[in-house]
């Protein structure tokens, strides 16, 4: 296979990380860095030694064809138009950004497809391990029950100024790591999975019980309730610590003999011998993404968005907000949190809140948005 030539946008911590594995991996080489911020894209171009680096995007994709580009930034809008450029000039897109998959990723999947591109989420974030997972229980003779995360601490009224301190610690920005803090990544990442694969949401939106260990996952859910389409949802807390889990349950066609062999081989089993746990415990971020680098690159995309969405990530309030008040953005900020749930036409995506709105009548605390809110 030829050296694939790799195009990062954004510069942050991730970037950085990403420029170092993409450096270190055979096959592959970083051609460019594109940062609103040019010395942050300077500084990360030094751990991959022979890259460019610029704050203009346009130009380096002009100038320095690419045949991968992996978006990173937090942006959503912005993305959107950076994933879309890459795609008229010839580039495979991994998105390590999960806003702009969820927001945009049905029509940048649809715009590569039409030009016989490949579009895929990251393999390192919580959802793609999953869909690496999925895969492999299907080729084990698993129907899937359930896709879960593990979450180690939830704070939905988490503002930028209240996380500071443990954003310091863990070299974030305060807005980001309060989308972590207040679930709104987490339900992000578990939506874009849903959508990609069609899985659904409980009807009222993922219920997220607190565990002591993952293999309680097996009997914190009524399983029996589900239909045939399997559901999203998190365990809060559980040990071994942060990673992912699968419900699994033979398929109708493999032998009852099975059974014998799942047993013998350990596998956690509900206690009605019917239900499976699968679990990973850990995800590895920009240590993965080569995978989903040389997904695309083969036409074999990690996980990648189906036409019509099967659940959307809403809007709720953090604390009530008189009419007047203005939102200057949602997303790891101090007046909204995101929640995974059934489409619903009267819920305004959090996604979908990029630029700054005013409310043009009240919200109080736990009460989703509706268009209502934000009508003139």
């Amino acid at each position: 296979m030829k050296n694939l030539r790799i195009g990062l946008v954004g510069a942050g911590c991730m970037g950085r990380g990403i420029a170092l594995q993409v450096h270190a991996t055979p096959g592959m080489s970083l051609t460019w860095i594109a940062d609103l911020n040019e010395k942050a894209a300077k500084e990360s171009s030094l751990l991959a030694p022979g890259s460019i680096a610029s704050s203009n995007f346009q130009r380096l994709l002009s100038d320095h064809p690419i045949d991968v580009l992996v978006e990173a930034t937090n942006s959503i809008e912005p993305a959107a138009q950076y994933c879309s450029t890459a795609l008229d000039h010839g580039a495979h897109i991994v998105l390590m950004n999960a806003e702009v998959d969820l927001a945009h990723g049905t029509d940048l999947a649809a715009q590569a497809a039409k030009k016989n591109l490949t579009l895929s989420s990251d393999a390192g974030d919580q959802h793609g391990v999953l869909a690496a997972m999925i895969a492999e229980a299907d080729l084990m003779g698993f129907d899937i029950v359930q896709a879960g995360n593990i979450k180690g601490f939830l704070d939905r009224d988490a503002t930028p100024e209240s996380i500071k301190h443990e954003a310091e610690k863990r070299n974030l920005s305060p807005t980001q790591c309060c989308a972590y803090t207040d679930g709104t990544k987490l339900h992000i990442e578990m939506a874009v999975l849903a959508n990609a694969l069609g899985y659904l949401p409980p009807a009222q939106g993922m219920t997220g019980p607190h565990a002591a260990h993952v293999k309680q996952a097996l009997t914190l859910f009524d399983f029996n309730s589900y239909d045939d389409t399997p559901r999203i949802d998190y365990l809060l807390g559980a040990e071994p610590g942060g990673g992912v889990y699968l419900i699994v349950k033979t398929k109708k066609s493999l032998p009852p003999e099975q059974a014998f062999y799942l047993n013998y081989y350990k596998l956690p089993t509900s206690p009605c011998q019917k239900y499976h746990l699968l679990y990973r415990p850990y995800h590895l971020c920009h240590l993965e993404t080569p995978k989903a680098i040389l997904a695309v690159a083969a036409n074999r995309p990690i996980l990648s968005p189906r036409p019509q969405k099967t659940c959307e990530v809403y809007a709720y309030a953090k604390r009530d907000l008189p009419a007047g008040s203005v939102l200057a953005h949602a997303i790891g900020s101090a007046e909204l949190y995101g929640l995974v749930e059934p489409l619903d036409a009267d819920k305004i995506p959090i996604t979908t809140l990029e630029a700054p709105h005013t409310l043009s009548k009240a919200l109080m605390k736990g009460e989703h948005l509706t268009p209502a809110h934000l009508s003139q």
